[in-house]
């Protein structure tokens, strides 16, 4: 199936009515229905104001990074850039076209359209 690679980088601290960013972005992409989501903490990085962030026992919580990925339709993306748009959220964000689907898939799996 073709799709995207869909990758958005998050404070961890940033919040959006009272929720976790990354929190509400895996919330509304399954409620998208996209077939997936992950969130995953950096343990360091640099963003355009290229101050270096590093996971050390001393930070204070909350200065890290938050990579929250979707392998998505074209339609299930365009979906979630419009509810962000809709909701104001200002979020940097990485879009790879990517072919996808399942191996051996079972009954309870999606159909999958041109598959590679």
């Amino acid at each position: 199936m073709q799709g995207s690679f869909f990758r958005f980088y998050v404070h961890e601290n940033h919040r959006h009515h009272g929720r976790l960013v990354w929190e509400w972005l895996l919330e509304h992409g399954n409620k998208l229905g996209m077939r997936g989501g992950s969130a995953f903490t950096a343990m360091a990085g640099f963003g355009r104001h290229h101050v270096l962030r590093e996971a050390r026992f001393f930070e204070l919580a909350g200065n890290l990074t938050v990579e929250v990925e979707f392998i998505a339709t074209q339609e299930e993306a365009q979906k979630l850039l419009d509810l962000l748009n809709q909701e104001k959220i200002r979020l940097f964000y990485a879009y790879t076209p990517a072919s996808f689907g399942v191996i051996n898939p079972d009954a309870s799996d999606p159909p999958t359209a041109g598959d590679c």
